[in-house]
């Protein structure tokens, strides 16, 4: 069996906390984060400050 890692990216308004939108993807590459990001702009306009952690 493979051991590979799987990435997960939510975008979530932390507001009321809804998850806007989510990707799963086996690599990182920038497609990865510009799709999950342009499906949650989709959902919400552009907001004023928009944070990320990269899993820390």
């Amino acid at each position: 069996m493979a051991r590979d890692f799987l990435y997960l990216m939510a975008m979530l308004d932390w507001h009321s906390c809804y998850v806007l939108s989510w990707e799963l993807s086996n690599t990182l590459d920038v497609g990865f984060g510009l799709s999950a990001l342009g499906c949650a702009l989709r959902q919400q306009p552009a907001p004023f400050v928009f944070n990320y952690d990269q899993g820390s």
